[in-house]
């Protein structure tokens, strides 16, 4: 034990200033709150893209996106908030993809009936015009 010619011990002051840095994150971690909002968001996210009928068009992400939420929900029930608000913010996202390939899924579908439907027409009027003289 070193002691200065005060009477004090050297690095006292270090002790003091580590164990009042420790108390305060644990105080932060202890009074992290629950990511309700991020819960809520990846829960709708997943509910419209339910309604959009992924499950027929991107069922992967669909299913990704439930995988996380249910992480989510157990990390919360652990009390590791970090840990569930960025599962709920990646179950979100993948709700969003699936939503959007579902979109473009149905975008191309129509697209090619519609090229189907005017080559049928286009035909048609090639017979007609070939028809009369």
């Amino acid at each position: 034990m070193n002691i200065t010619p005060k009477g004090r011990r050297r690095g006292s002051h270090w002790h003091a200033l580590l164990a009042v840095a420790g108390a305060l994150m644990l105080a932060a971690c202890a009074s992290t709150p629950a990511p309700t909002a991020s819960l809520q968001a990846a829960q709708q996210a997943i509910a419209t893209a339910e309604g959009a009928e992924a499950g027929n068009y991107a069922a992967g992400e669909l299913a990704e996106a439930r995988a996380k939420l249910a992480s989510a929900d157990t990390a919360v029930k652990e009390k590791e908030m970090v840990m569930a608000e960025r599962f709920a913010d990646e179950s979100r996202a993948d709700a969003e993809l699936a939503s959007a390939k579902t979109s473009a899924a149905k975008a191309k579908a129509v697209n090619d009936e519609m090229k189907l439907s005017t080559g049928t027409l286009i035909e048609e009027m090639e017979r007609s015009s070939g028809a009369t003289p």
